[in-house]
């Protein structure tokens, strides 16, 4: 690739820099649903502070900040909800085509000289209403994965290699942790979502928190997505996070990427070679 992939210098102080992350998303949650408060249009429940916008946005930045420091050239990194890091070239053009639909817009996207590397999208989900907003969000999350991965075996993408996709989840608030009773008029749900107990006929299911867990956990067992984070967190200036199943930490979520990313420009650099060497080939032949 002509440069060394610097990855002990892309993810030096992590824990730190994510848990800075997680305390801008909080303030501008907050200070969203205060500007909205002020102005006089205070929507339903919490959602002021969702329809606000770019709470999120330190999460893209600490990525498009741990690709640039990797030194791995020639990524353009677009960014949907930042306007200031200096590793993005454009906020706009996001646009991906779909296959059940003409395009998506998704919350980051890598290229290579107009290949795709990936794309990736950042959700968070805070009380109080947890009951359609897992179903909304799990339905999402389903749909993009396969929507994108058909347009890919359209080859809407031209010739760029199989993108990373990527999923990063933030969620915190009492309920979370507490059983959820689930609902079975005809047929039992999965047995996974079953609260363990000695009780077989209580309809008491797990916690929105480890719906939330099983959900990244099955969007990577079935491939529709590279890599999943999943991290909760408390509310407040000074939030606790936590990250309750090791193989979805945002560690192993930034690691998977720079290594799909640092494997796929080895393979463009293969196809290069072996183009330019059969070229010779062609031209010199008698």
């Amino acid at each position: 690739m002509g440069a060394t992939v610097d990855i002990e210098r892309a993810m030096r102080g992590l824990e730190d820099r994510l848990q800075k992350v997680v305390q801008y998303f909080w303030v501008t949650r907050h200070t969203q649903s205060s500007r909205q408060e002020l102005a006089g249009k205070v929507d339903a429940g919490t959602r002021g502070a969702v329809t606000g916008g770019g709470h999120m946005a330190a999460f893209e930045t600490l990525i498009a900040d741990i690709l640039k420091d990797t030194g791995i050239p020639d990524l353009t990194i677009k960014l949907g909800k930042n306007e200031s890091s200096e590793t993005v070239k454009a906020k706009k053009q996001l646009e991906l085509p779909g296959y059940y639909r003409p395009e998506k817009r998704w919350d980051m996207i890598v290229l290579n000289q107009g290949r795709l590397l990936a794309s990736i999208e950042f959700k968070a989900q805070v009380g109080p209403s947890f009951g359609n907003n897992f179903n909304n969000r799990a339905e999402e999350a389903i749909g993009s994965a396969e929507d994108l991965w058909k347009a890919f075996r359209e080859k809407r993408f031209g010739d760029s290699p199989t993108p990373f996709l990527g999923y990063v989840f933030l969620e915190d608030c009492p309920e979370v942790h507490s059983p959820v009773t689930l609902k079975e008029p005809f047929f039992e749900v999965d047995p996974i979502f079953k609260a363990p107990g000695p009780k077989p006929t209580a309809r008491q299911g797990i916690s929105y928190s480890s719906r939330y867990k099983t959900l990244c956990q099955r969007l990577v067992l079935e491939r529709l997505y590279s890599a999943t984070a999943f991290i909760i967190s408390t509310k407040g200036k000074n939030p606790k996070k936590t990250e309750p199943d090791p193989a979805l930490t945002f560690r192993r979520f930034v690691a998977a990427l720079i290594g799909h990313i640092g494997r796929n420009l080895v393979g463009l650099l293969t196809e290069l070679l072996t183009e330019g060497k059969n070229s010779f080939f062609a031209r010199t032949q008698i």
